[in-house]
């Protein structure tokens, strides 16, 4: 397998792996055997993804070290994102609105998926306000954050801590050369962890063919095909615009990003190629400081594969009950969709528990959740490419629009790959 570059091996893993899964479909053990080595790769890319984090934040923002400029970065970026956040919404329900996936479809013929497991989470979102995730951000206790992987409150502390080890200037070169050094050890560490990564699609990939076939497709084709379709769409004309007005193409980015939305695609977690999508897009030339700053906070803020799917998703079980919303409901599903979206990246089940936690605002009713639950797996790895997508190119635009991409560097890199 050495010979072969990464792709091509998690390529192999795919294939391998969607193979071994319609052999076994349908059996259980299949399933119980592949998913240690599913949670074994998973575990060991959620293990790195806050130390880099902590020590890219704190060596980024130290080398800034002004807070005005730092305040700067960071409302351009929360701009961006709901910029784009808005427009995959208005997408997704202009997709839903112009091709109807959910009219005649005989809710008699599918099946339906137990969604308790998401019931207790949706219901802490509901009563989640956004005053709330504000007050959250700034953490009562560094560590717990850490260990409960709590994004937000993370970068948080690190931009602060940053800001001190800047401050306090000779002082704090010891401090800073240590976070290197731990920045550096981690991506070599990363490098290391991703040699597992076609053993992990194999397993992830086998695990959802085994459970699901492709008989469960049939009767939710249309959804399936209609939001497909709307990612594709999304990511070359509205994401490809975005690039263009930055001065690159989308191209290059999916180029630089080949293997990690592979990888993305195939585990349906945008964790896995967190670690090495910050270190590519600063071989791309956006500076460490942008870098470390947009990505983490994207995984919160910027998940426009995940919304386009929310805004098609509901309006499919509404026209599966026969719903007709109104404009007026389909702007307080967006409004609704772009405060619930917020700050719950590493809930289990994203997107729904954001469903379930908005349907329920424009009278929806949120059982329709259980007729496509099964598919929520192949939707999940489409909106996982798109978010990471989505995130990369964010980093550029705030590198450009702050005057500090640099192109020579971003040309070399593209030409050495």
């Amino acid at each position: 397998m050495k010979k072969y570059g990464l792709a091509v091996q998690i390529i192999i893993g795919l294939i391998l792996g969607i193979i071994v899964g319609a052999i076994f479909y349908g059996n259980p053990k299949a399933a119980e055997f592949l998913q240690p080595i599913g949670d074994i790769f998973l575990h060991l890319i959620k293990m790195i993804v806050v130390p880099i984090v902590i020590a890219s934040l704190i060596v980024g923002v130290a080398g800034v070290g002004d807070i005005k400029k730092l305040g700067k970065i960071g409302g351009k970026t929360i701009l961006y994102f709901e910029i784009i956040t808005t427009i995959a919404i208005v997408v997704g329900l202009l997709a839903a609105n112009i091709f109807q996936p959910g009219v005649g479809v005989d809710m008699n013929a599918l099946e339906t998926t137990d969604i308790g497991s998401y019931v207790d989470s949706a219901e802490q979102k509901e009563n989640y306000s956004t005053v709330d995730m504000i007050v959250d951000i700034v953490p009562t206790n560094v560590f717990a954050a850490i260990a409960k992987g709590d994004m937000l409150a993370i970068i948080f502390f690190s931009v602060l801590f940053g800001l001190g080890v800047a401050a306090v200037g000779e002082r704090g070169k010891p401090v800073l050369h240590f976070f290197q050094g731990v920045a550096d050890a981690m991506f070599w560490v990363t490098n290391l962890i991703m040699k597992f990564a076609p053993f992990g699609v194999f397993a992830l990939i086998g695990i959802t063919v085994s459970k699901f076939g492709l008989k469960s497709l049939i009767p939710l084709g249309q959804l399936m095909i209609l939001v497909y379709a709307a990612m594709i769409f999304f990511v070359f004309i509205v994401l490809g615009i975005v690039a263009k007005w930055a001065g690159i193409s989308i191209f290059q980015i999916i180029k630089i990003l080949r293997n990690e939305i592979l990888l993305a695609y195939s585990t349906a977690s945008s964790e896995t190629v967190l670690p090495k999508m910050m270190e590519k897009m600063e071989k791309f030339g956006c500076p460490k400081a942008i870098t470390s700053f947009v990505v983490p906070t994207g995984y919160s803020f910027n998940l426009d594969g995940s919304t386009l799917y929310q805004a098609i998703a509901a309006l499919f079980i509404a026209q599966m009950y026969g719903i007709n919303l109104s404009i007026v409901e389909q702007v307080t599903l967006m409004l609704v969709l772009m405060v619930t979206s917020k700050g719950i990246a590493g809930v289990p089940g994203v997107s729904f528990v954001v469903l379930l936690a908005t349907l329920g605002s424009v009278g929806i009713p949120v059982e329709g959740l259980a007729f496509i639950a099964g598919i929520d797996r192949l939707l999940d790895m489409a909106r996982t490419v798109v978010n990471v997508i989505g995130n990369s190119l964010a980093v550029v635009v705030i590198s450009k629009w702050e005057g500090e991409y640099d192109q020579e560097k971003g040309k070399k890199y593209l030409a050495s790959i």
